[in-house]
């Protein structure tokens, strides 16, 4: 049906401000020459973008848009529903028309074509889904989003043609054949799109679901028949580099791959599991934009005191926080700050994840035998003044970092805690003795990633203060908490993009004097709290008060931590 006030576009497109007179004039002269749409000419002569020609065409006809007031369903669903439909999907592709059920109403069937005015297609599509039990409802949508949908229709119909002949194809030659490697790549490049830090493929039974880690949560995206995961999997270990016939034991491999126009470092790892292999791949940019410790969202008085501490000539600052934390953005953005020209700065890592001009980047590798400890000895033959250790993860390279920073290097590096205290607890668990844990430590940190409230569909909000005023104390003055609601610009969540919450605490002599004594985490803590430093959730509800996330996230990220004692329920 179309708009009770129809009249024609170029009365529309002038209407809405669009458009002058004159270029709808001068089209039409040109389409009485050439023929062809009108909106097109106008896109083609620069007159008009297609966005407007779109907002005209749904005024014109009535129709609403894809992304705006109707929301489309994921691929792979709508490759499903076409398969389905009693027309062939290779007439549909043939004339550039999409069509996938509404979710809250499956007899209706959306439909969106680059040909939608047309009376011959109407009349196919009518006399066919009609009398099947269907309605049709039309919806406009950008000849890019028309192109990209049946693009990939066309790559999933090669597909499974591909793997549902009865040929005696090895995993190698199906790795090979073009339509798996353009589902590879279709799966790669989305989760680029998306901003995802991770892939994560997990078979099952029946069928595996491809899920990308977006903002640190996992989303799930496409779901698969388990017939394609031998061939998805084996394609993603040829291009990895490693062995395709071996499924039974963990691989590691990488990938280096251009995808939404960036340089990736892809760190693919495979386990076996019940119904195969999980595949996970980490997406880690080659350059990224100028890292700077005013980026992260510290607090104007740790940022002060992370600055201070790494500017002393000798000692270890540690950060700490579990994977995905946001450890390494960290250290990279105060390596940046320290590079002057005058120092020589060294890092040790596995792998190396952000080149930093300037600094001397080493990659440890164990499988050779190159690890940490080995690598530090080498390098402090190279008369570094800075030192960064990717991770502490055994007592030699503890030794060794120790030893550096007790002979006039300054040490940077991580550790797996859950708080920033904890990290002495930890070394001394190593079989570091305490006297030397706690001799060159001058600061450690602790961190979290939480997610950024969309600031498009944010609400003020007015929680209750027993959700946090218990924790924040006198940290919150003028709070503006705010709730999430969801759009198309954050895809729904709620969230877009993340920031940290910290808790520093720099090493004094009484706090030295304790770890020397190796006194018991919770005297720890209990000193910590008398001094007033501030823990991770009080942090994070600080930047919750502004505004700029959530408590409901806060709590998620940080909540368990001292959540009993601070009276917040976790």
């Amino acid at each position: 049906m179309t708009n009770s006030t129809w009249k024609p576009l170029g009365e529309w497109l002038v209407e809405l401000g669009t458009v002058s007179e004159t270029d709808i004039q001068q089209a039409l002269e040109l389409q009485s020459r050439i023929g062809g749409r009108l909106g097109h000419l106008l896109v083609r002569s620069g007159a008009a973008s297609e966005d407007m020609i779109i907002q005209a065409l749904s005024r014109q006809w009535g129709y609403p848009i894809l992304g705006q007031e109707v929301t489309a369903i994921d691929d792979f669903e709508l490759f499903e529903t076409m398969r389905e439909l009693p027309l062939s999907t290779d007439w549909l592709i043939d004339h550039d028309t999409i069509i996938w059920r509404d979710p809250s109403d499956p007899q209706c069937l959306w439909t969106v074509s680059s040909q939608f005015d047309r009376d011959e297609l109407r009349e196919v599509l009518e006399t066919t889904l009609v009398p099947a039990g269907f309605r049709l409802a039309w919806a406009l949508a950008s000849s890019y989003e028309i192109e990209r949908m049946t693009g990939f229709i066309k790559q999933e119909i090669a597909v499974t043609r591909l793997l549902s002949t009865d040929s005696n194809q090895s995993l190698l030659e199906l790795a090979e054949e073009a339509p798996v490697i353009e589902l590879v790549n279709n799966i790669l490049t989305r989760a680029a799109n998306a901003g995802a830090s991770d892939v994560h493929i997990d078979p099952d039974e029946e069928l595996f679901v491809i899920r990308y880690r977006v903002d640190g949560v996992l989303h799930s995206q496409m779901t698969q028949s388990i017939n394609r995961f031998p061939a998805v999997a084996s394609r993603i270990k040829l291009i990895s580099g490693m062995d395709i016939a071996e499924s039974r034991l963990p691989q590691d491999g990488r990938i280096t791959a251009r995808l939404g126009g960036r340089e990736m470092d892809i760190r693919v790892s495979t386990a076996p599991c019940a119904f195969g292999e999980s595949v996970v791949l980490r997406l880690l940019p080659k350059h990224r934009e100028s890292m700077s410790l005013d980026t992260l969202g510290m607090e104007p008085d740790h940022l002060k005191l992370m600055r201070s501490m790494l500017k002393v000539s000798n000692g270890i600052v540690l950060v700490t926080g579990p994977t995905g934390s946001g450890k390494s953005t960290t250290l990279y953005s105060g390596l940046s700050e320290l590079v002057d020209g005058r120092q020589k700065i060294i890092t040790v890592e596995d792998p190396v994840e952000v080149q930093v001009q300037g600094v001397t980047q080493i990659q440890a590798n164990a499988e050779i035998g190159y690890t940490f400890a080995r690598a530090l000895r080498a390098i402090l033959r190279q008369d570094p003044d800075i030192i960064m250790i990717g991770e502490i993860r055994d007592l030699e390279t503890a030794e060794i970092a120790i030893q550096s920073a007790l002979t006039g290097h300054l040490v940077l590096s991580t550790v797996h805690t859950n708080d920033a205290l904890s990290a002495f607890t930890r070394l001394i668990d190593m079989g570091v003795e305490p006297y030397l844990v706690a001799a060159p430590i001058k600061a450690v940190q602790a961190q979290r990633l939480v997610r950024r409230a969309c600031t498009h569909c944010a609400t003020p909000a007015s929680p209750p203060d027993s959700l946090w005023r218990p924790a924040a104390g006198d940290w919150v003055t003028e709070p503006r908490f705010v709730d999430v609601q969801g759009c198309e610009r954050c895809h729904g969540t709620g969230y877009r993009g993340r920031l940290g919450i910290y808790e520093i605490i720099p090493a004094g002599e009484d706090l030295q004097n304790l770890v020397a004594e190796n006194a018991e985490i919770n005297d720890l803590r209990q000193w910590a709290e008398a001094q007033g430093y501030r823990t991770l959730l009080q942090d994070g509800l600080i930047k919750a008060a502004r505004g700029e996330t959530t408590i409901s996230e806060v709590l998620r990220v940080a909540g368990t931590q001292v959540s009993d004692e601070a009276g917040v329920p976790a």
